[in-house]
C-alpha cells in the first residue's frame, strides 16, 4: 500500500472546471475551517468571478497553471469526464493529490495507471462519491448487520426520475456512457455497499419506440450477492416519480422487510421489532461527510473509508452492466 505524504494546514485545494457542480461544493465547504479554495478555468474571466462570488483564496486562467502552482496541495477535477484522466495524470506527475468527480474514468483499467502514479508519487486519488457516506446507507448497513428481518433474499431500488439531459451530459462521447454510467454509478455504489459481497450484475435496457438512436437513459440492473440474496435497480431519467424524486425502496428478508425513501427521508424496518428511523435532513446527501474524511485523510497521510479499491470496483461493476447488454 502507498505511503502517502500529508498535507500541512491550511488544505489549499483548487477546482479545475467552474460549473454547477464546483459552486455547490464549494457552498458546503464554506463551514470548513483550514481549507483555502481557489478555482481554475479555460476561461480567466469565469474563473476570477468564481472566486470573487465564492470568496476564494485565488483563481487561473488556466488549468495547468493551477496544477504547477506551489500554492496548491489538491486539485479537484470537476470537469467533464472525457478529460479526467488525462488531468489526474498531469496532477499526480506535479505531486498533487487529486479528487476526481464521478465517474471518475472510463474504463477501469485506467485506475491501474493511477496506482502507479500514487505509489510513485505518494499522492492520493478520491473520488468524490457522497452516496457512500450518505446517512441512510449508514443506518441501513447498521439495520442489516443487526439482523432484524432475518436472512436477506432480494432488494430493490428504485432509482429513477425525470431529468433534463442538456450540455456535455447529453453527449454519450464525453460522458463515456448513458444514464447509468454518469448518473446510476452513484446507485451501483448504493447496492454494493450495504454489507453485503455483491458477486455479479446483469445489465437490462428497455426498449424503445423511436427508430434514432439515442443515449440510454433506463437501465435495470440485476445483481447476486455472495450472500445469496438478489438485487435489482432501476435507474431512470426518463420515468416518472412523485415530486420529481420521491420513492420507495425494499429489502426483504425470512422475518420481515425493509422500507425506505430513496433519498433517505426515512427507513422503516419490520421485523422482530418494527422501527421507524429518519436518518437526518442536514447532510441527506452525505457530500459534508465525505469532505471531512477526505480532508482527515489527506491531512494524515491515510486512506479514505471510501478506498481506490472501492472506487474501482464501482467502475468495474457499471462496465459489467453495460457488457450483458451488448455495449
Amino acid at each position: 500500500m502507498a505511503v502517502f505524504k500529508k498535507v500541512e494546514d491550511p488544505l489549499r485545494m483548487v477546482f479545475l472546471g467552474c460549473g454547477s457542480i464546483t459552486r455547490k461544493h464549494a457552498e458546503i465547504l464554506k463551514g470548513f475551517g483550514g481549507v483555502h479554495l481557489y478555482y481554475a478555468s479555460r476561461e480567466e474571466t469565469k474563473a476570477k468571478q468564481f472566486s470573487t462570488d465564492l470568496k476564494g483564496a485565488g483563481y487561473f486562467g488556466a488549468y495547468s497553471a493551477a496544477i504547477l502552482s506551489p500554492d496548491i496541495d489538491v486539485v479537484f477535477i470537476a470537469t467533464p469526464p472525457d478529460s479526467h484522466l488525462q488531468l489526474a495524470v498531469e496532477a499526480m506527475k506535479a505531486g498533487k493529490h487529486v479528487i476526481v468527480e464521478k465517474p471518475p474514468f472510463f474504463s477501469s483499467a485506467d485506475f491501474d495507471v493511477i496506482d502507479q502514479l500514487r505509489q510513485q508519487h505518494h499522492t492520493q486519488l478520491l473520488v468524490a462519491e457522497n452516496y457512500f457516506y450518505k446517512p441512510v446507507l449508514q443506518s441501513l448497513r447498521r439495520a442489516l448487520s443487526g439482523n432484524h428481518i432475518g436472512d436477506i433474499k432480494f432488494l430493490f431500488f428504485n432509482a429513477t426520475k425525470t431529468q433534463e439531459v442538456k450540455g456535455w451530459r447529453g453527449d454519450e462521447a464525453t460522458v463515456g456512457g448513458g444514464a447509468l454510467f454518469e448518473g446510476g454509478i452513484h446507485w451501483i455504489n448504493f447496492m454494493s455497499n450495504l454489507g453485503l459481497t455483491v458477486k455479479s450484475v446483469a445489465g437490462f435496457k428497455p426498449g424503445t419506440t423511436s427508430n434514432k438512436p439515442t443515449m440510454e437513459l433506463s437501465m435495470q440492473v440485476v445483481a447476486e450477492y455472495e450472500e445469496g440474496a438478489v438485487g435489482t435497480l432501476l435507474y431512470s431519467w426518463e420515468v416518472n416519480a412523485l415530486f420529481k424524486g420521491l420513492r420507495l425502496s425494499r429489502i426483504y428478508g425470512t422475518r420481515g422487510s425493509i422500507t425506505f425513501e430513496s433519498n433517505g427521508l426515512f427507513i422503516f424496518v419490520r421485523g422482530d421489532k418494527w422501527t421507524l428511523i429518519f436518518p437526518g435532513l442536514s447532510n441527506i446527501g452525505g457530500t459534508k461527510l465525505m469532505f471531512r474524511d477526505f480532508f482527515h485523510a489527506l491531512r494524515n497521510g491515510e486512506e479514505a473509508q471510501f478506498s481506490f479499491t472501492k472506487a474501482k470496483n464501482d467502475l468495474r461493476l457499471i462496465e459489467e452492466a453495460y457488457k450483458t447488454v451488448g455495449r
